[in-house]
């Protein structure tokens, strides 16, 4: 029985070092001082130090004295952004080749787990934008990689991930909006509902159903879009607060051209 406990233990251990050490392979290599032929050092590098530092005395100095207020009123934290994107806190994910740092997963957990101590609402509503920038740096052409998340490099811009609908939210396949092709283009219309930085975003990240046909496997049946914020056909609907300063929108999407 103990050899067994041991056995599983020793598993669980290694799955846990090879989470912490391996970064996915679209962000740039980064040299880790952590790490040596003889072993694992569960100490942070200088560098992860100094990211941990810079979020946890923001997190203490000017998220955590703000968030009540924030709390209270239902604004959306705009000066909080502002200031987390002048650090380097936001937008850690981008890659050096659209100005970004390129950082891994575990590089952006110690940043986010030290400003959620301070709001876990605003910190959702800044790690949103790294939900709305990942379809784009994991499958965006360079083109649009230089376009959408360069621009957030050289700016406090927001982003959005466009995927829940009123009927559709852990449910995936069960999403009807729909995007027709049209030419050279796909026309899309349909109702998209839970939006973290909806009616703040200077873009969207969409998903829709690009095959009318409703027994089309689901890796067949979608297809991604980045819409602009400021195209014609986008209307905010009604806005649902979650942390207060995590406010959440429907959007709805007529003959949007894409």
């Amino acid at each position: 029985m103990w050899r067994q406990v041991e056995r599983t233990l020793r598993a669980g251990l290694w799955t846990g070092l090879r989470c912490q050490s391996t970064s996915s392979r679209v962000f740039a290599d980064v040299p880790r001082a952590n790490t040596s032929p003889h072993g694992f050092n569960f100490e942070l590098t200088a560098e992860q130090q100094e990211f941990q530092e810079t979020a946890r005395k923001f997190a203490r100095e000017e998220v955590l004295p703000a968030a009540a207020e924030y709390d209270r009123t239902g604004e959306y934290p705009v000066p909080l952004i502002k200031r987390a994107w002048e650090l380097g806190l936001i937008n850690t994910h981008i890659p050096a080749s659209c100005g970004g740092m390129g950082l891994g997963i575990f590089d952006s957990c110690l940043i986010t787990e030290e400003l959620a101590y301070g709001c876990t609402g605003i910190q959702t509503a800044i790690e949103a934008n790294s939900l709305g920038q990942m379809p784009v740096i994991l499958a965006g052409n360079e083109q649009q990689q230089k376009k959408y998340l360069g621009r957030m490099m050289e700016a406090p811009l927001m982003c959005a991930y466009c995927v829940t609908e009123p009927g559709a939210g852990s449910d995936v396949a069960a999403i009807k909006t729909r995007a027709e092709k049209k030419g050279n283009e796909y026309v899309i219309n349909g109702q998209k509902m839970w939006i973290t930085n909806g009616g703040k975003a200077n873009w969207y990240f969409l998903l829709a159903r690009t095959n009318p046909d409703p027994k089309a496997p689901a890796g067949k049946a979608f297809t991604g879009f980045i819409v602009d914020a400021d195209s014609p056909g986008i209307q905010l609907g009604r806005k649902v607060f979650i942390c207060m300063a995590l406010v959440l929108y429907s959007l709805e999407f007529r003959r949007i051209g894409g």
